[in-house]
């Protein structure tokens, strides 16, 4: 079979991952292995696949991939939410466009046109993450409103309000204008604008008696006293129900059980005392909006103030404000300020800069708003969460994560969990007609309920069931509905004791972005300890943010996102998830460069070109002895090398170190195997390769190629089938892992002195002018020259070596380099400035002192020493010694040159 010259990605990626389907690979059904099991974060139904998709599920399928590989029955959930905010704005933008507007169609209509957006966009991410590569087990595709999955919702809805874990009431929430629902706190985003603080005065009048009535007259414009406040809200004034002051605050006191008149409206509201007043900002007095602030609302439940609310669900002025009715909040906030300012009412404005809240769905400003909502009450659900965490039940990595998450659940409050919308599971509470309601996972169980209730109306048995009850309108949250998703993947909720939920959960591993620790996975474990008594998953590993190089986060709006499809198409799946993987180091945020991409497309040609020269190699097995002991140095030194890499790599998955077991599978991949030691078996020209060597490069070629292969599956399971003949069934992908073994340190450390040899010849060479094919002598002064003497044929070989000689003494006149105690000496008739060379040796000397200050000054760190590994201190002990060693030789070179 001919060897294509260059690997080409596209139709090998697409004929492979057909391949991977139709043999079913990626299935998983429980059996007597042990299962290792990742479920998919869900990315919205609304969603395409952006650079932190990329990053995510690229981890996850390294993970799957590996675990396959080491044995493991292996099952990767994907799956998508219904996005309850995203996707409903989608359809009403959609029926827009078609001159519909949802408050026009009942929601069963409504519902229908979700349901076809969902069917013809829904899964469009999903089919993307196949461009990548992701293993998942297809068949096994949820979502978070199949019928299964919705049951589960009102089921432990029901649950939890039975338990007197849900409740409902009328509370301050944070209120999306736009998109006219309730978002939880986690659904906040604050960020800090430049903004105006407007000090406005209010007339202050006394108490009226019981005799005279109000002792203000409106119309009377007199010079009485004033006080005056600072807001950055001025719409909200028409909503102010008392002014308040700290009780101890002297500019006050006099005021104190006084009357101020609201400017504009003169409504008369008292001045009141508390301790939350901060004396020092503004004039040190607030105006208290009970319906418009969360503090405001606190004292205005105190002091038994009324709550006035200025402004309609879809943030404009409403019919209590009195002024600007239907106005936009913000254009009403500059009517109010010219209004305050004609009636003298204004003093100043200043410049200010505040944090104020965005909806994470619709980056709409959140209002603070009083509303009748459903609550889940989380102190109880936390606390065997927080222990599982504590305890390392759940294993967060990295660890620095662990005391943001005990911080949030240690100080968590209610989770709002209704949402006024459409799309979504409908909250299952049905009202009677006095008002009362039930709740209940039917329709027919809620008027089953109701006519077993003692309050129960005999005129209501003849109500049919549409009057007798009504569901309630919202929608849970989201969130509410994901927090089951390991368990309701599975069924666990339905069907408590099936064979999967007892077989795959818990699960293994979840990974995702730290952003959601709190939306999503906190929720996960409590609802874990409180279904099934057991956590979702054993370990957490947390993503970084995905930013361009100049450290900016990739957004639309900046323009600094690429198009993932169309650098899979330029560099390919595996160069690009070697791009997002190398850069991206445990937690930390990576910083994405499509050089990135470049270097792992380069990655891939150079391990297609290495199989195509070992792929060409002729066998010949007349030369088989002499061939195979010639090579047996280089083999027993690989074979250790890849003992050695395996280890290393082992150690990293443990840590999710990902980023840095792919650098060293690239660096043994690339510089040992590519560049040495196949340059160190490669036989002459015409001379073919003996059997036994060639079984062993093939066998350390299929141990590479295995140890890639979760981060480049493409590439690898393209070689690995051209390398050998295999049965059908043989996938790399299927490939087991070997057991690990110990590496022989002391050969590997003793190679790579040799190959260092060879590099400081070639460099020489190089740096003299000449050709390679120019043989030199080779003169050593070393303690150890038995270790050369074996290694000599390879290094005449590579570094085109005529004469190798050992000595006692320095050799005069002749280029040298050292290697940690040993001396070389090559000697090469080329006219050299010793000006020059001395300079050279000087800043060598200068670099190898500054070494050996950072070396020592790590090594006096008793912190350092106290925590490092032992073999961590003694590599760090073994470069303070070459580095002394190499002071040495280099002074006493520079004394020779006078």
């Amino acid at each position: 079979m001919e060897i294509p010259k260059t690997f080409e990605p596209p139709a090998i990626e697409e004929r492979w991952y057909n391949d991977w389907m139709n043999k079913g690979l990626f299935r998983s059904q429980p059996d007597e292995r042990e299962p290792y099991t990742v479920v998919m974060p869900p990315p919205n139904v609304t969603g395409v696949l952006h650079m932190g998709h990329a990053l995510n599920n690229t981890i996850q399928d390294i993970l799957i991939r590996r675990a396959r590989m080491q044995g493991y029955n292996a099952c990767w959930v994907p799956g998508t939410d219904h996005a309850s905010i995203a996707t409903e704005a989608k359809v009403v933008n959609l029926l827009k466009e078609k001159g519909i507007h949802k408050s026009d169609i009942s929601r069963d209509e409504f519902l229908s046109h979700a349901w076809e957006w969902k069917e013809k966009h829904g899964g469009i991410i999903l089919q993307q993450l196949k461009k990548i590569g992701a293993s998942c087990d297809w068949d096994r595709t949820s979502f978070t409103m199949d019928p299964d999955y919705y049951a589960s919702v009102i089921k432990v809805f029901v649950e939890l309000y039975n338990e007197g874990k849900i409740y409902r009431g009328e509370r301050m929430v944070n209120w999306d204008p736009q998109a006219q629902t309730a978002v939880s706190d986690e659904e906040v985003i604050f960020k800090e604008v430049n903004a105006k603080l407007y000090y406005v005065r209010y007339k202050v009048i006394d108490k009226p008696d019981s005799t005279t009535g109000w002792l203000f007259d409106p119309n009377d414009a007199g010079d009485g006293e004033y006080i005056t406040i600072a807001t950055t809200r001025p719409e909200t004034i028409l909503g102010d129900t008392a002014i308040c002051v700290h009780p101890d605050d002297e500019r006050f006191k006099h005021l104190h059980g006084k009357m101020a008149i609201v400017p504009l409206i003169n409504r008369q509201i008292p001045i009141i005392t508390d301790d939350y007043v901060d004396m020092e900002f503004g004039t040190g007095a607030l105006k208290i909006t009970p319906a418009h602030d969360k503090n405001d609302f606190e004292i205005g439940k105190a002091h038994g103030l009324e709550s006035i609310n200025v402004l309609d669900a879809d943030g404009k002025m409403s019919q209590t404000a009195q002024l600007y009715i239907g106005k936009d909040r913000f254009i009403a906030r500059k009517l109010i300020v010219k209004d305050l300012e004609e009636n003298g009412a204004l003093v100043k404005i200043e410049e200010y800069q505040t944090n104020v809240g965005f909806s994470e769905r619709t980056d709409a400003v959140i209002e603070p708003r009083l509303s009748n909502q459903w609550f889940c009450k989380m102190a109880e659900l936390a606390r065997p969460a927080i222990d599982a965490v504590n305890g390392d039940d759940v294993e967060l990595y990295p660890p620095k994560f662990k005391n943001v998450y005990r911080h949030w659940m240690e100080n968590i409050h209610d989770w709002c969990i209704s949402r006024q919308l459409w799309w979504g599971q409908r909250i299952p509470a049905y009202y009677l007609p006095d008002g009362k309601f039930i709740v209940a996972e039917s329709k027919d169980e809620a008027v089953k309920i109701a006519k077993e209730l003692d309050a129960f109306d005999p005129e209501w048995e003849f109500y049919t069931e549409d009057q007798l009850l009504k569901q309630e309108e919202d929608v849970l949250d989201t969130w509410f509905s994901s927090w089951l998703w390991p368990m309701a993947v599975f069924n666990g909720i339905l069907e408590p004791d099936n064979v999967e939920i007892n077989y795959y959960y818990p699960t293994s591993v979840l990974v995702s972005g730290h952003d959601i620790i709190f939306f999503w996975i906190a929720r996960m474990i409590m609802a874990g300890y409180e279904f099934r008594d057991k956590e979702p998953f054993n370990e957490v590993y947390f993503t970084g943010m995905v930013r361009d190089k100049q450290g900016r986060k990739m957004s639309k709006s900046l323009g600094n996102s690429p198009d993932l499809l169309n650098l899979i198409e330029t560099f390919g799946a595996d160069g690009v998830r070697f791009g997002v993987i190398v850069s991206s180091p445990a937690g930390n945020d990576l910083l994405f460069d499509e050089k990135l991409c470049e270097q792992g497309r380069n990655f891939a040609n150079k391990i297609w070109n290495a199989m195509r020269l070992v792929k060409g190699w002729e066998l010949n097995d007349e030369i088989k002895h002499k061939s195979s002991r010639f090579n047996e140095k280089p083999v027993q030194w690989f074979e250790n090398k890849l003992y050695s890499l395996q280890n290393e790599v082992d150690d990293y998955f443990e840590e999710f170190r990902l980023s840095e077991a792919l650098h060293a599978i690239y660096k043994v991949f690339w510089d040992d195997f590519c560049s040495n030691y196949l340059e160190m078996i490669k036989p002459a020209p015409g001379s073919g390769m003996d059997s036994v060597t060639f079984e062993h490069t093939l066998n350390f070629f299929d141990e590479l190629l295995k140890l890639l292969h979760p981060f480049m599956p493409f590439i690898t399971e393209e070689i690995w089938q051209t390398l050998r003949t295999r049965k059908d069934d043989d996938f790399c992908m299927m490939a087991q892992l070997p057991e690990l073994k110990k590496a022989n340190k002391e050969l590997i450390k003793n190679t790579e002195k040799v190959i260092e040899v060879i590099s400081w010849v070639r460099y020489l060479r190089s740096e003299a002018g000449l050709s390679p094919k120019v043989g030199l002598e080779l003169y050593i002064k070393s303690d150890n020259p038995m270790l050369y003497r074996q290694w000599e044929p390879i290094i005449t070989k590579i570094a085109n070596i005529n004469y190798v000689s050992f000595v006692n003494e320095r050799l005069d006149g002749a280029k040298s380099f050292t290697i940690k105690t040993d001396e070389f000496f090559v000697p090469i008739t080329v006219e050299t400035d010793p000006e020059e060379e001395r300079q050279k040796m000087q800043k060598e000397l200068e670099y190898a002192k500054g070494f050996l200050s950072s070396v020592s000054a790590k090594l006096s760190n008793e912190r350092f020493v106290q925590n490092a590994k032992q073999e961590i201190i003694d590599t760090e002990l073994q470069k303070k010694a070459d580095a002394e060693t190499k002071i040495k030789q280099l002074e006493e070179s520079l004394a020779q040159l006078g």
